[in-house]
């Protein structure tokens, strides 16, 4: 039996998965939460297999609260990020921190079950679409892109920087100084020729690197 949580700020998302879920033989869902908050504390008590786990939610958020799960129970608990939206970069870091199942809202019982299926198994599991439309997009890359210029780590804090995140927040989450992820910033607004953070989430909207719901501007 998989036991599986639902983590949804929306209750009605939260009964509509239930009940897809509810008649499958081998998927118990063993609880909801409505919040990264509340998921960390259900996660403890009720050790559940999977994690569907909503990633815009107010407080800590649905990323933060995954990274929290899978940095505790990394051996223990499978994570399957559930989003009404599709966006190359958030899908990245996803998988960086260890989430293995990446669905959009709206799939058929049929795939989320696969996912469920898979992720409980260790093994990755990507919406075919999204999928499909990362690798295009790799292969058509076109140098002259203006976020080509920044090397990975550049684009990882301009990344933070974009989602609002103050620096202190950033230099704890990539394990580095302060004073490194200033440099960075002045290096980056410099290779971008932009002057602020505001500059530069505009930018990430306008080459399609980022959504409107990313930012915080």
């Amino acid at each position: 039996m998989i036991h599986t949580l639902i983590v949804d700020d929306h209750a009605l998302v939260r009964m509509g998965v239930r009940r897809l879920l509810e008649d499958v033989k081998d998927v118990k869902v063993v609880g909801e939460a409505s919040s990264g908050e509340e998921a960390l504390r259900l996660v403890d008590e009720l050790m559940p297999n999977i994690v569907l786990m909503d990633i815009r939610m107010p407080g800590i958020g649905g990323f933060q609260a995954s990274r929290k799960i899978l940095k505790k129970y990394l051996d223990k608990i499978k994570i399957i990020a559930l989003t009404s939206y599709s966006n190359d970069a958030f899908f990245i870091d996803l998988l960086e921190i260890g989430v293995l199942g990446y669905l959009t809202k709206g799939v058929s019982l049929e795939e989320m079950l696969d996912a469920i299926r898979a992720v409980n198994k260790g093994q990755r599991y990507i919406n075919a679409e999204l999928a499909n439309r990362f690798i295009l997009k790799r292969f058509h890359h076109k140098p002259e892109e203006k976020f080509s210029v920044l090397s990975k780590r550049e684009f990882e804090i301009a990344t933070g920087i974009i989602r609002g995140e103050n620096v202190q927040t950033i230099a704890q989450c990539l394990k580095v100084k302060e004073k490194t992820v200033n440099s960075y910033r002045y290096r980056i607004f410099e290779k971008l020729k932009i002057s602020d953070d505001v500059s530069l989430a505009l930018l990430a909207l306008q080459e399609g690197v980022l959504t409107l719901s990313d930012t915080e501007i």
